[in-house]
């Protein structure tokens, strides 16, 4: 049986990713099954550019941790070997880096996750990935209204047109 030192250091341990899961945007489960030190170096280097965290945990510490925090419905993933990405910020750097991996690496599998408190799937992960970044999603909406609202001066200025050539 396990010695009450090992005990309390396990319930810490549970106590810490709870919290970090409490306070995460994003938190991503994946099977790291064939993934070697250098390109974990990588991985880990690109995601923390993000200000996004990738550790390796055992399933027991993520489904108690889980548990504390009343999140179910991620069960069936904690099987194998598991890395938690846990971000704080926007949840689309995290979910695109780890996407563009595991597409470039077949072993590396997303196995699902939770983003603002809600488990999503794996399918629904992708989806996110592939979206557009938010800087591109703005100047794609500004040059939008900027099309439409020259169109709207090109209008009014034929309704002004017009108008003069009725008055006159």
């Amino acid at each position: 049986m396990a010695s009450e030192k090992i005990l309390n250091q396990k319930k810490e341990e549970v106590s810490k990713l709870a919290e970090k899961i409490k306070e995460a945007k994003v938190v991503l489960l994946t099977d790291y099954r064939g993934i070697n030190v250098s390109d974990v170096t990588g991985l880990r280097s690109k995601l923390r550019a993000s200000e996004v965290e990738y550790k390796v945990i055992k399933n027991n510490i993520i489904r108690r941790a889980l548990a504390e925090c009343k999140i179910e419905g991620l069960d069936e993933f904690l099987e194998g070997p598991t890395a938690v990405i846990i971000g704080n910020n926007d949840y689309l750097d995290a979910c695109k880096t780890i996407y563009e991996y595991a597409k470039d690496n077949d072993f590396y599998k997303i196995k699902g996750g939770i983003i603002d408190g809600k488990v999503v799937s794996v399918e629904e992960i992708n989806t996110l990935a592939k979206l557009p970044s938010k800087e591109t999603l703005i100047s794609m909406l500004a040059g939008a209204l900027l099309g439409n609202i020259s169109k709207f001066a090109v209008a009014l200025e034929q309704v002004r047109l017009q108008k003069a050539e009725a008055d006159a």
